[in-house]
């Protein structure tokens, strides 16, 4: 497999679950220690080799992230006045070498994990596989392979998809969509949010994948040719991934290697903390 430099991260949307704070947080910028949720999949992807990065805003102003990820003329000047130089290095978010593309979503508008994908490969006309990662939450493995690394060393060729696989046992496994997968290691279906007693296994997505342009363009086509009205269902990304297996696509479930956090709760969110600041 070819080196993959090319990363959709959705980070639109209001965090209804984390209200009050996220009216004025975006809850990809909650903290978790000392850098905003979303920059642990930054860092992990630049890490693995991606230079453009296609971030999914929200067409709300000011944008946060966008804030985040330029630099800070005054701040560096500051810096360097007092003798601080040493900490224009933190200061500076993105290597050289890095591009960050923003595309705005209407938050009224279609909504679902599929939609902000469809709108960046639109956009800048994608036609090479990617990275997809969600922006609130992450992989915890600070030592070890990324969550980037397990999914490029499960694809076998270009044409090849990857979908991350979380183990997790107990009643918790009705909160996600969970993987069926053959013997070869293949994905067969997602069945969303499953009593556990009927579950096809233990492992659940975790939405980290590799996507590959026959994904892309079936997850284009779906949301374009549906249309489901605000108290409808969501357009999400499992129907096009499962009609693209449909079709003959593979999509191989790689091993999460290492522990799964999430900002989008509080619970979540106050345990991710917990665990970043408590490794240092």
């Amino acid at each position: 497999m070819s080196q993959i430099t090319k990363a959709i991260i959705p980070v639109a949307g209001w965090g209804t679950r984390r209200l009050p704070i996220t009216k004025i947080i975006e809850k990809s910028m909650l903290p978790v220690g000392n850098r905003p949720l979303v920059d642990y999949s930054v860092q992990e992807l630049i890490a693995a080799g991606v230079t453009d990065i296609y971030m999914v805003i929200s067409n709300v102003e000011p944008c946060q992230v966008r804030e985040f990820y330029k630099d800070n003329i005054a701040l560096n000047q500051y810096l360097e006045e007092r003798g601080k130089s040493d900490r224009l290095k933190l200061a500076k978010t993105l290597p050289d070498n890095v591009k960050i593309h923003y595309i705005s979503q209407d938050p009224s508008s279609k909504y679902g994990t599929a939609v902000p994908i469809a709108l960046a490969v639109t956009e800048y006309n994608i036609n090479e596989p990617v990275f997809v990662f969600m922006g609130d939450d992450f992989i915890w493995n600070p030592n070890g392979e990324s969550a980037a690394e397990s999914l490029l060393a499960a694809v076998k060729s270009p044409e090849d998809c990857a979908i991350l696989g979380n183990e997790i046992s107990g009643e918790d496994i009705s909160k996600y969509g969970v993987l069926s997968a053959d013997e070869k290691g293949c994905l067969e279906y997602i069945v969303e949010k499953p009593d556990p007693k009927s579950a096809p296994s233990n492992l659940v997505n975790v939405s980290k994948y590799i996507m590959s342009p026959a994904l892309l363009q079936e997850i284009i086509e779906y949301v374009n040719t549906h249309d489901f009205g605000p108290q409808d269902q969501e357009y999400l990304v499992t129907d096009p991934i499962d009609s693209f297996i449909k079709k003959g696509g593979i999509v191989r479930v790689a091993p999460n290697p290492g522990e799964f956090l999430d900002g989008g709760s509080l619970d979540g969110w106050v345990h991710a903390n917990n665990v970043v600041c408590g490794a240092k």
